[in-house]
């Protein structure tokens, strides 16, 4: 088959198509005939040799796909040969196959199309998992999210707004925002003019946010801080701004809050097909009700992986990018 590599770590230069060995449906295992395979950023941190897939797991790039099911492991039930569905990887997406545990295969939302349908595994896992089941934000509290424009922002901004929070997220262009407003924000903030702890008291009368999804890391610790309530959540699930910072453990008390950092690639088998199945239950009907869409910035060619990369990592695009196989 086809499969997009990286020959070595380093910029979107060093990905090229290639042919590699199929891969086959060991137990417990569905495989996929991939329709398209979407982008995240955590698949630029893997080109660049900074975040190694899990042991076992595939070489090539991708963590999440949609298509159809091509063949079928042993003690697989549920699935047939056929069925249109879409998968959260651990790797392997961008590529024309990919074996996956029978656990993290989902079927397509209704209205969905199959192309569509491969923007959504690994946000809408990411977006559940962190704010809903660790995060544990309730209709009734505020919500901010940092970088709204982005594939995990467009969907938590949407799905935080059906679920009836109020959503504060930060953008950077006039463009940017606006898409976050049409979203469902209530309260968008100019990163690069404004303070969003300033606006955030503002907006709030001082109260602060309940929980925050954070991709920054280091750069926004003790700014997330200061923006939180009472009894407030700071999920962190990227570090976009670096690893390292000081904490005020002092602040963070006063408030009787929580900094809680999670990963979704590393979460056993078992872990990830239980937020599958929780997303099947609890987002799905949100996506087929039409109160939560894809937004969806390009569809690719498989060649053009490197292309995507660039693009991704120039901060040029609002939504998903996805390379269709």
């Amino acid at each position: 088959m086809r499969a997009v590599v990286a020959a070595e770590p380093g910029g979107p230069e060093v990905l090229s198509l290639s042919t590699v060995p199929d891969p086959v449906a060991g137990p417990g295992e569905v495989l996929i005939r991939v329709a398209a395979a979407g982008l995240n950023r955590a698949d630029l941190l893997q080109r660049q040799g900074q975040y190694p897939p899990p042991p076992g797991a595939s070489d090539v790039l991708g963590m999440e796909v949609s298509g159809t099911v091509a063949g079928l492991g042993p003690d697989v039930t549920g699935w047939q040969v056929g069925d249109e569905v879409c998968a959260l990887l651990a790797g392997g997406g961008y590529a024309e196959l990919v074996a996956v545990p029978a656990g993290q295969v989902m079927p397509i939302p209704a209205g969905l199309s199959l192309v569509e349908a491969a923007g959504l595994p690994e946000v809408a896992c990411t977006v559940w998992s962190n704010v809903y089941m660790v995060g544990a934000l309730q209709a009734t509290e505020s919500f901010l999210v940092h970088g709204g424009a982005g594939g995990i922002g467009s969907f938590a901004i949407q799905l935080a707004h059906a679920l009836g929070s109020r959503v504060f997220t930060t953008a950077g262009t006039p463009e940017k925002r606006a898409l976050c407003s049409v979203l469902g924000a209530d309260v968008v903030i100019d990163y690069r003019e404004e303070s969003f702890t300033e606006v955030v008291a503002d907006q709030t009368e001082g109260r602060g946010v309940d929980v925050i999804l954070d991709n920054m890391g280091a750069k926004y610790l003790a700014a997330n801080i200061s923006a939180l309530a009472d009894q407030g959540r700071l999920v962190i699930i990227g570090l976009q701004g670096g690893t390292r910072a000081e904490l005020d453990i002092n602040a963070l008390m006063r408030k009787r809050g929580a900094v809680i950092g999670t990963t979704l690639r590393t979460r056993s088998v078992a872990g990830k097909s239980a937020i599958c199945a929780s997303v099947v239950e609890h987002v799905w009907p949100l996506v087929a009700s039409g109160a939560i869409k894809p937004v969806i910035d390009a569809v690719l060619p498989l060649d053009q992986a490197t292309e995507a990369h660039r693009r991704m990592q120039a901060g040029e695009h609002s939504g998903k990018l996805l390379l269709r196989a």
